[in-house]
């Protein structure tokens, strides 16, 4: 059943259905997209319901915006009267409240679908990347805001300056962060886009390094030929995911001189970087970040680029990058307290790993840098040991608890756990400790810290429990 969205946004799904009353149910809302299209889609005037397994950050601010919000899946969480459910890539097909749905015969589509549909009635901007996507999103929304733009946009995480993670804006752009897992980016219709970086993840669903650059050879297809593909020319791999694309392809890099795009002059400040932006081989502003991280460079010139397609003014663009300070659980200085510094970030891939903890070091010069590190999936831990293990050279003592298990079957055979990450890094010459389930790691830690060391707590599951209740007990 096709679902369809009027000009004037305030109609959307199946038939006749307008947006601006329709009861939405949303399946894996908890998800970090999910949750910013829920507040999308509230915004917009519609009632929603939505149901996860546990607790999830900016669960209280989407129940303040007006969202009915389960815990747990059960069939009595789906009312007759409900016009549309979303679901989450994660939901399974044995889903209680999904079988429901079915059985009362009400539409479904999933969470990128509802984003594609979205984009049909905007200029849509597509980020993409194996990592960056969020930081990237959430910054051209911002440079664009500042424009006066105005854009719609959803990416998964929040901002407290942007407001949340998503907003219905009132201009014509709609910037949204494409995820490439179960293929869901290839749902949407942008007019830009742009892929950060192409790397090994969600080997579980693709398989190979090589599946994963056709899905983004594919992504880069999708763009029409009157449209535009930014893409990183210092990845080797996205470089060569924009050869068959039919639209004009523009690149941008830190380290390539040929780049369209350039940043240059970088000089670091505690690991915020200032730089001067070179298009076409002009100089076109000086900036700086107030982001650490040269990682971040790369992100800013592709939000650059982007706004710049949009309409966003250089000078305007000059001015919002340095009042842009990231996104939650993204190198968040979450206190220091009794000579104890405490950060947290999303941080869930070796390189992301590697990148931030360098980052870190950089910036704050701890005496001892403490890792509490969360894995996230068995399948991406198995697939990628080897460098989980080495990601860790800048940490002084690394503590696993037991791994998250998104999106995975609760029988896992053979899989594998955290005392095997724990051994490998180990073996690799770290300090690692099992600490089981995260109800122990405070009081595991707590007893260790000593004055001028550094707490970070990173993983992209549940890990912030254990940040609130660190910083609790530290603050007293």
């Amino acid at each position: 059943m096709t679902v369809c969205l009027q000009p004037d946004r305030q109609a959307t799904t199946v038939s006749n259905l307008r947006l601006e009353g329709a009861n939405i149910h949303m399946i894996g809302v908890g998800g970090s997209g999910m949750c910013g299209a829920a507040r999308m889609l509230l915004d917009l005037g519609a009632k929603v319901a939505g149901s996860d397994l546990v607790a999830f950050d900016g669960m209280g601010k989407l129940v303040q915006a007006g969202a009915c919000i389960f815990i747990g899946h059960n069939a009595d969480h789906v009312m007759p009267r409900t016009d549309l459910v979303v679901i989450s890539a994660a939901v399974p097909a044995n889903n209680p409240e999904l079988v429901e749905t079915h059985q009362l015969d009400i539409p479904v589509i999933k969470y990128a679908e509802l984003l594609g549909e979205l984009m049909r009635y905007h200029q849509g901007i597509a980020i993409a990347g194996t990592h960056g996507k969020s930081t990237t999103t959430a910054l051209c929304a911002f440079i664009m805001r500042e424009a006066g733009l105005d854009p719609s946009f959803v990416f998964g995480a929040t901002s407290d300056q942007l407001g949340g993670s998503s907003a219905a804006g009132h201009g014509h752009h709609f910037v949204v962060e494409s995820c490439e897992y179960d293929r869901s980016f290839l749902q949407l219709h942008p007019q830009a886009a742009a892929i950060l970086n192409i790397e090994s993840d969600h080997l579980d669903y693709f398989g190979s390094i090589d599946k994963v650059a056709e899905a983004f050879s594919c992504f880069a297809e999708n763009v029409p030929s009157d449209g535009v593909v930014f893409v990183n020319s210092d990845n080797r791999l996205a470089h060569q995911a924009i050869l068959n694309a039919s639209a004009e392809v523009i690149t941008f890099g830190v380290e390539n001189e040929s780049a369209i795009w350039q940043a240059r002059n970088l000089i670091a400040d505690k690991a915020c970087y200032s730089f001067d932006v070179v298009y076409r081989d002009e100089p076109l502003f000086s900036t700086r970040l107030n982001m650490p991280g040269k990682y971040n460079v790369s992100n800013a010139l592709a939000a650059i680029a982007l706004a710049h397609d949009a309409g966003a003014d250089k000078d305007v663009m000059a001015a919002a990058i340095p009042k842009f300070t990231g996104i939650n659980r993204r190198l968040t200085l979450r206190g220091q307290w009794s000579g104890v510094t405490v950060v947290d970030d999303y941080a869930h891939h070796p390189t992301e790993i590697r990148v931030t903890l360098d980052a870190i070091r950089k910036q704050y010069n701890p005496r001892r840098m403490w890792v509490i590190f969360q894995p996230h999936q068995h399948a991406r831990t198995r697939f990628l040991m080897d460098d989980f293990a080495m990601a860790f050279g800048d940490a002084d003592e690394i503590m696993i608890p037991d791994i998250y298990g998104a999106r995975e079957a609760a029988d896992l055979g053979d899989a594998v756990t955290s005392r095997d990450l724990v051994k490998r890094i180990c073996h690799h010459g770290g300090q690692a400790q099992y600490v089981g389930h995260l109800d122990q790691v405070v009081a595991c830690i707590l007893p260790l810290l000593l004055d001028g060391d550094l707490v970070v707590t990173m993983g992209a599951g549940d890990i912030w429990k254990v940040t609130d209740e660190l910083v609790a007990r530290i603050r007293g």
